[in-house]
């Protein structure tokens, strides 16, 4: 069995393999999203026809595009264990009132 190489680079080889047909896409070329946008009008009152360029002022101007924003983690509100048993002592007060017949009406 004989070993055939390829030169993919100068002074560079590679063992040759079949490439396989039907890894590539169909597509005659790759799907590449554009800049281009119908004119929109930005808060600075000018008119953009370039993504990039409205993304840009309106950072500039502090505002957030929807959908790009990032959210804070959001933390727990009790992680303390002073909050932990002062939720289970509330919590006990609750169901000892419940058990001796004190009933609240809620609005």
């Amino acid at each position: 069995m004989s070993v055939e190489l390829e030169e993919f680079m100068p002074g560079r080889f590679r063992v040759k393999k079949d490439r396989c047909p039907h890894c590539q896409s169909d597509l005659p070329l790759p799907y590449i999203i554009s800049d281009i946008m119908d004119p929109v009008e930005q808060v600075d009152g000018k008119f953009y026809t370039s993504k990039r360029q409205f993304r840009a002022v309106g950072r500039a101007n502090g505002l957030v595009e929807v959908g790009n924003e990032k959210m804070k983690p959001k933390t727990r509100a009790s992680i303390t264990r002073e909050a932990k048993d002062a939720r289970r002592k509330a919590i006990y007060q609750s169901i000892q009132k419940f058990k001796a017949g004190v009933r609240t009406r809620s609005p």
